[in-house]
């Protein structure tokens, strides 16, 4: 494996060219730019812990993304690094990327009580239990973890691979609820992990809210998400209905116990049952006045 030693740059505060960050209120996830470096973070970050009170937060990135370790940067008022390497790999040779490196013990004990574990975390990770700017850590999430663009068919589409159940399903809840789009998650049977997309108008709507004017942001999927506004539905192109459940259909589908058996008797999917069965035994949606 070829390789060339890294090249870095020291940061401290008086590099900042007048940003300045005070340590009280670092990683305020009610900031837009904190949350969202926190969701980026969970999904892409790595914490390392060394001897005593020794340790290192790393990101290693493509280096065509290297903006947004230097926006990290200046929104962290501790010492840090960005280096450059390049090495062969599985995927390419002459792989060019760049790391931000973070020592601080104070930042690191901040950034793990809020949800980063040491080692590793790609299970692990959940959405922060702090009051935090919901749609600026999805982005994070999703600019290191997901995709934004258009399918092989020209529709527009946004994803996420994860490992997290609690993410995958934060992600599903928030597009719910924005755009009406039901999701049922299940791990592939390949590496258990959980791919979640979406296509034509709840892409559009979903990105439209994400990737709003002046966030921070990768700016190759900042670029992608705009350009979905532009993607109209072709004519005699249908769109499917959303039908509500009612309240005496959820009793009948309790009372079979069976999505298939209440796909039939109620003219749904078996997919739109399965997936309000879950939902009421785990208590994402109120059970009917019976069964309370």
């Amino acid at each position: 494996m070829a390789e060339r030693e890294p090249s870095a740059h020291q940061f401290t505060l008086d590099d900042a060219l007048g940003f300045d960050t005070p340590a009280a209120s670092f990683m305020d996830l009610e900031v837009p730019d904190y949350a969202y470096m926190f969701g980026f973070l969970q999904a892409d970050g790595h914490l390392q812990q060394g001897p005593g009170q020794k340790g290192r937060l790393t990101v290693e990135i493509n280096v065509r993304d290297i903006e947004i370790l230097r926006a990290f940067q200046r929104l962290t008022p501790y010492n840090s690094t960005i280096s450059e390497r390049t090495r062969d790999t599985n995927f390419s040779e002459a792989h060019h990327s760049a790391t931000w490196s973070l020592c601080s013990l104070e930042a690191r004990t901040r950034i793990n009580q809020l949800g980063l574990p040491y080692g590793r975390k790609s299970k692990k990770i959940a959405p922060p239990r702090v009051e935090f700017s919901r749609r600026d850590y999805l982005r994070g999430v999703i600019d290191a973890d997901g995709s934004v663009g258009y399918t092989s068919q020209g529709f527009p589409f946004i994803s996420l691979t994860t490992a997290s159940t609690a993410v995958g399903v934060y992600l599903c809840r928030y597009a719910r609820m924005l755009t009406g789009a039901e999701r049922l998650i299940k791990r592939n049977t390949r590496d258990e992990i959980y791919n979640i997309s979406y296509e034509k108008e709840p892409a559009m709507q979903l990105a439209a809210d994400l990737y709003y004017p002046g966030c921070l942001s990768l700016e190759r999927k900042q670029m992608k998400a705009e350009a979905l506004a532009s993607w109209v539905r072709p004519a005699g192109m249908k769109v499917s209905p959303k039908r509500r459940w009612k309240e005496w259909e959820d009793q009948i589908l309790l009372d079979l116990c069976s999505p298939t058996a209440a796909a039939e008797a109620l003219g749904r999917t078996v997919q739109s049952c399965n997936l309000r069965h879950w939902r009421l035994r785990n208590g994402q949606v109120p059970l009917p006045s019976t069964k309370q």
